[in-house]
């Protein structure tokens, strides 16, 4: 029986479109995606679930009194889907620690560049492209990792290198690193998880 997968996004869903594209082609033989979860009301991410014909949900912290409340909805949120892999695939909100003794092993997360480098906490969106173009690094790339109860701190299932060009913008490069590194270790590392490699 097919994998069930929640994918949490914020923004455009890139990455999302990636698993989308990747199991619709075959290429993730094991593993659908029921749902897509977003914090924000305006992500495109979840125009594109609803595109694919995918469950689409928004759970805002807005919308509640605290953030306690708020992790407390995207637990029980995820948890109605009973997946067997969760995705953060640009996903800006701390996942509580509740969510991840409730999913051991079973949340993956993809990061914008060659972890230990330029992650932790405030390492999202443009902000790891700025910091290589500023360090002056000639190769960053892509991590696919575990989530554990750190930030970006759980164990290491893929990597891809990314060549830094003279003259790249974090725009160019972010956009160098999705279409080489992002767009194909995350359905990778998703093939591998549904298909009970790692």
């Amino acid at each position: 029986m097919a994998k069930r997968i929640v994918v949490l996004v914020s923004g455009g869903g890139t990455n999302l479109q990636a698993l989308i594209d990747s199991v619709k082609s075959g290429y993730i033989d094991n593993g659908e995606i029921v749902a897509v979860i977003s914090n924000n009301t305006g992500a495109y991410a979840l125009e594109r679930a609803k595109n694919a014909g995918i469950a689409a949900q928004c759970i805002s912290p807005k919308d509640y009194p605290s953030r306690d409340d708020f992790n407390k909805a995207l637990l029980e949120g995820v948890s109605a889907y009973k997946p067997d892999l969760i995705v953060l695939a640009g996903f800006l909100v701390a996942i509580p620690p509740a969510m991840v003794e409730a999913f051991p092993r079973k949340i993956i997360n993809i990061h914008p560049s060659l972890i230990p480098s330029f992650c932790g906490k405030g390492f999202y969106g443009l902000k790891p492209h700025e910091a290589v173009l500023d360090r002056g690094v000639k190769v960053t790339g892509a991590t696919v990792h575990f989530v554990d109860e750190g930030t970006d701190t759980g164990e290491i299932i893929l990597q891809k290198a990314v060549d830094v060009m003279p003259g790249d913008t974090p725009e160019i490069l972010q956009k160098r690193v999705m279409e080489q590194a992002e767009w194909q270790i995350l359905p990778e590392a998703v093939r591998r998880f549904v298909n009970g490699e790692i």
